[in-house]
This record gives structure tokens, sequence and C-alpha cells, in this order.
């Protein structure tokens, strides 16, 4: 007689979790027209295009339970440490689905976490879309707050050789001579 025990749905079934989640993410990253790349088998990269920050690398992880996200935003501010990181922790009570988070050297990332029977095309989108205005509608805030000293050193250095500062043009307040000063 044939052993009778059910066999537990493994991660490549069409119906188990995983499954689903990797066919939503693949919907979301294809109908966003986004590019992107599978180093292996529930892990997907791909690059959202900014306006400020030229590109944000974002990785998405589908796991047995979870989908996790992480996205590069910025390195770890030069200057002004308390206030560049107050300014993350009190934005993360605005953000939907991530929040900031720093790795061991500093360098800043936002991160995310969804249960599987949560993924789907929509919320994927979602969670992209949560990455693109947290990383780039804020890169330029973070750059004032952690490295104002910089900005203004690359200015005059770029001035001085007669090179373009269009790039630094939302900056000018930081570049321009203070009247009376």
């Amino acid at each position: 007689m044939a052993d009778a025990s059910p066999v537990p749905p493994d991660d490549s079934t069409p119906s188990s979790p995983a499954a689903r989640a990797r066919a939503a993410v693949e919907q979301a990253l294809r109908e966003a027209e986004l590019p992107w790349e599978s180093p292996r088998p529930g892990t997907y990269v791909t690059q959202l295009p900014g306006t400020r920050k030229l590109s944000t690398t974002t990785q998405l992880i589908v796991g047995e339970h979870t989908l996790s996200l992480n996205a590069f935003v910025i390195r770890h501010p030069d200057e002004n440490h308390e206030a560049f990181h107050r300014w993350l922790l009190e934005r993360n009570l605005r953000t939907y689905g991530v929040g900031y988070a720093i790795d061991r050297l500093g360098d800043v990332y936002l991160t995310g976490r969804l249960p599987l029977a949560a993924v789907t095309p929509p919320e994927v989108d979602r969670l992209l879309g949560a990455v693109l205005e947290n990383a780039d509608g804020s890169f330029n805030v973070l750059l004032e707050l952690g490295f104002a000293a910089a900005i203004r050193k690359e200015y005059a250095w770029r001035v001085a050789r007669g090179e373009s500062t269009r790039n630094l043009d939302a900056f000018t307040h930081l570049t321009e001579p203070t009247v009376g000063g």
C-alpha cells in the first residue's frame, strides 16, 4: 500500500504564499516599467528613478513568511549628526510601509516588511512609491542637514574652475554670500 501522508506544498507551487508573492512583485515591477534583475530566486533588485537623487537602488526579498524591502538612501552624514538623525526619527512617524534605519557604518536605508498574505501588485507599487517619496523627496533635506560644508566646498571648487554649478542650484541658500557678511 502506498504512503498516503500529505506532502507539504513546497515553495515553488503556484499556490504557495511565496510563489504568489514572487508573482505579485514581478507583476508590480513590470507594470511600473522598472528595470529589475533577480540575482537568486525570490530576490529582486531595481533602480527607482528620481528627480533629486538620480536613482534609488531597492531590493525586495520574498522570504518564507515575509516580503522585506531595503533601499539605500544616503551615506552617513559628515556633520550635524544629532539634527540629521532626529529628522529621520521624526519623519518615521509619517512614512507608509517603510522606515528609516542606519547600518553599522551609519549609512541610511529605508526598510519595510510585509506578511506574504498582504503582498499584491498594488501593495508592492505603494511600497515602491513610499521608497521614492522618502528617498528622492527627502534627499536635498538630508544633504543640507548632513553635508552643508561639503556642498559649500564643492560649489567654491566649481566656481574657481569655471565649471557648472547647475546641479547645486537647489542649495543656493547655502552657497550665496550673506548680505552684510
